[in-house]
């Protein structure tokens, strides 16, 4: 640990220094990538505690995963020590709802409320849908989901969403004339279970400050500095939260990079960070603009993209790192080949250079372009791990037996109580449980209450199954109230019937089931035996559950592989090998991201964050036939391809294929004694208009000798051909472009006499 007389500022350069010694007043640090940016934060608040004296507990640290918010507690505690345990510090969400459980009363919720996450939510949506007989496919789960959650990060509440004119015709228009109906009725059943959604946690807290001026006050004379981390992710909602919250002290600071916003999908608002200065005329901005992580062509070439945006806060990133390479493009025929290029490039510099594995992560602006390259790598046999796949906490041998812990705790949460009533069978089928939601409703009572009165309801063996189902739950609850969350845990899971019907289940599946469940029986043991948790309870280890993110689901993993992610997956880490793939039109930027320049800015924020991520090299991809929506599409490359400066990207040409790679917009220069300008610009259109007759030759008698015509490349002679199965090849030297090499099985050639 070091000393609170150590110091520790000397090592930060001047503009992160004076991040970190600015305390009084707003500040706004625009920490461009690999900026060094929690090093500051970090510093920020050590020097709050160890040179102003300011107690931890006023203190406020507002992340966006867990696993940042502990990362940050770490290196602060290597500073100041065990006090650092007392700063406020975690995700808006875990805050706020650690605040919304003392305040709960006041809205009307217990203070052990249920938190449902995002499949809690969409089933939900999918009963009322059901119960309201509107048609599924037309209002599916996730577009009512996302149009909910879509109003409550602009604070409009359902009374206010069927009042509104616009959202009412929007709705119309798109065919979805009830959705404010649905809206309504979900809200009202949320709070009829006593449950939370993630945006509630939001929405809430903003109305608890809005309607309970002592709550705000509170929080307000708690909080003398508050810090928020990635300010361009921050939504409405959460930005007028920390507004509130700093209105009397004035003390805030936020960091970010508006260079790296990419979450506009998911409520995130640019103009946050872009119009912080207009609340707070005495800013003060600080800009970190000395990139520690990639070479100086990595982050010019960044530079050249990002530069192409109206709407940012300029800055100039610059690097003392070595040069390095440039970054180098690659051009496949297909989809399949483009994985093999990918596959074949990883394996080349693995083995040049004595690299891991983990050293490359794949970047893909969609999930589904991770087949081509997982099919490539496996022939290839590089280990690989896919990012992005079911979540831990999502499986549903988990879901089932945190399920029975969340009724456990909380017996109005009607989602967790359908889920488990007939798992495992007990012989209370859906009929049943349709039969008691209607007396429940007729008779204004919750689900459970029914279930408790059985007798008064249901008659025959299903009286009796669910009378037996009504005794074990009390017999949990009591166990819940007496014992710790590992030892309730651990009794629901084996009492229930669920631990014996996976032991059952002999498959390999089944044995994984089974697995999952005793890990996260492990990591229950693990939260009941941490002496910094005071709580340990079940309840209290399911909110700690509830609030998991993505991000922090990913379990530890040291195995050596290769990382295959999405971009947005991608954002805030780092590896010395970066292959973003599928450059092409419509695929990145995507095709649903052209309407405006808004959107099209955000895709380029996109790209740059994907480049960003590399420290010692960036390969870039694209392919000119891909199967998309089960269709071969002729696809062309990115225009993000041209805006790189071409002095940073070059076509390679060293890979162990027989196809070269040139890129239809670039072509590096093979002439010796060109001048230096040339070598740097490398754009080469082809001119070539096909004659008025061209129609592609049937290719299958194709020898040697022949002549043909190309549409992009002209007219050239067969010089030799490369069979192999149907990996058909034929080497052409064209009198325009010189010599190709042509998988005929694409390629569209005439043959002229």
């Amino acid at each position: 640990m070091i000393t609170a007389g150590a110091d520790y500022l000397a090592e930060l350069n001047p503009p992160q220094r004076e991040g970190a010694v600015n305390i009084e007043g707003p500040c706004m640090i625009i920490a461009g990538a690999g900026s060094g940016k929690t090093r500051v934060l970090t510093y920020r608040i050590a020097h709050l505690i160890t040179h102003h004296k300011v107690d931890p507990f006023n203190i406020l640290s507002l992340t966006f995963t867990n696993k940042a918010a502990k990362e940050m507690r770490d290196r602060i505690e290597k500073v100041v020590g065990s006090d650092a345990r007392n700063i406020w510090t975690g995700t808006f969400h875990s805050v706020f709802a650690r605040i919304l459980r003392s305040e709960a009363t006041k809205l009307g919720y217990p203070s052990n409320f249920t938190i449902y996450d995002t499949a809690d939510t969409k089933s939900l949506i999918k009963n009322i849908v059901k119960e309201k007989g509107l048609d599924d496919k037309v209002y599916k789960p996730n577009v009512v989901y996302n149009r909910i959650s879509g109003a409550k990060n602009r604070l409009v509440s359902w009374q206010e969403y069927q009042k509104n004119p616009v959202y009412q015709s929007d709705d119309i228009e798109n065919g979805k004339p009830k959705m404010a109906d649905i809206y309504k009725t979900y809200v009202q059943r949320c709070f009829k279970a006593d449950a939370m959604d993630f945006d509630d946690l939001l929405f809430n807290t903003n109305v608890l400050f809005r309607d309970f001026p002592d709550a705000l006050n509170k929080y307000q004379q708690r909080f003398h500095y508050i810090m928020v981390d990635e300010f361009q992710d921050t939504n409405i909602s959460q930005y007028l939260i920390t507004k509130k919250l700093a209105a009397v002290r004035q003390n805030i600071c936020v960091v970010g990079d508006d260079a790296q916003s990419i979450y506009a999908f998911r409520g995130a608002d640019i103009q946050n960070i872009l119009n912080f200065e207009k609340d707070y005329p005495d800013l003060r901005i600080i800009k970190l603009e000395q990139n520690y992580r990639s070479t100086q062509n990595i982050v010019n070439a960044a530079n050249s993209v990002i530069n192409k945006n109206k709407a940012q806060l300029r800055k100039e990133i610059w690097t003392s790192n070595e040069d390095g390479h440039q970054l180098e493009l690659l051009k496949a025929l297909s989809d399949n080949e483009e994985g093999k290029l990918v596959a074949s490039a990883i394996f080349e510099e693995k083995h040049n250079h004595q690299l891991r594995n983990s050293d490359f992560a794949i970047l893909y602006r969609t999930n589904s372009q991770s087949r081509a390259m997982e099919e490539a790598l496996r022939r290839m046999n590089i280990k690989y791990k896919v990012v992005g796949g079911l979540s831990f906490y999502q499986r549903k041998e988990i879901k089932d037996l945190l399920s029975y812990m969340r009724f456990v705790v909380n017996q109005n949460d009607e989602q967790a109580l359908r889920r488990i009533i007939n798992l495992p069978k007990r012989g209370i089928g859906p009929g049943t449980v349709d039969k008691m939601v209607v007396a429940a409703f007729d008779h204004d009572m919750n689900l459970w209450e029914v279930i408790d009165n059985a007798e008064s309801f249901v008659s025959g063996r299903a009286a009796n199954a669910i009378r037996d189902f009504a005794i074990m739950i009390h017999s949990f609850m009591i166990t819940a109230q007496k014992k710790d969350a590992y030892e309730a845990a651990s009794h629901i899971a084996k009492n229930s019937g669920l631990l014996k019907d996976l032991y059952q289940d002999k498959t390999i599946e089944g044995l994984n089931r089974y697995d999952n469940v005793q890990e996260l029986l492990n990591a229950i043991k693990e939260y009941v035996d941490n002496p910094e948790v005071e709580e340990k309870s079940l309840g209290s280890f399911l909110q700690e559950i509830a609030l998991v993110t993505d991000a922090d689901d990913k379990k530890k993993n040291d195995d050596d592989a290769v990382t295959l992610m999405t971009i947005h997956s991608a954002k805030g880490l780092e590896f010395k090998y970066v292959f973003i793939v599928g450059m092409e039109e419509d695929l990145f930027p995507s095709q649903m991201m052209l309407s405006s320049r808004a959107d099209l800015e955000e895709e380029r924020r996109l790209f740059y964050v994907a480049i960003t991520r590399a420290e010692k090299r960036v390969y870039l991809s694209y392919a000119v036939n891909r199967y998309r929506f089960g269709r071969l599409k002729n696809c062309e490359p990115s225009r993000f391809l041209e805006e790189i400066d071409p002095q940073y990207i070059r076509v390679n040409r060293t890979l162990s294929t027989k196809e070269p790679v040139i890129s239809s917009n670039y072509a590096k220069s093979l002439v010796s004694g060109i001048s230096q300008q040339q070598k740097r610009t490398f754009v080469q259109k082809t001119n070539y208009q096909p004659s008025l007759d061209f129609k592609p030759s049937d290719t299958s008698n194709l020898t040697e000798g022949m002549k043909v015509e190309h549409p992009k490349f002209g007219f050239g002679m067969v010089k030799e051909m490369d069979i192999q199965g149907s990996q058909r090849k034929a080497r052409v030297v064209f009198d325009q472009v010189g010599e190709k090499t042509l998988l005929l099985a694409f390629a569209k050639l005439k043959i002229h006499d």
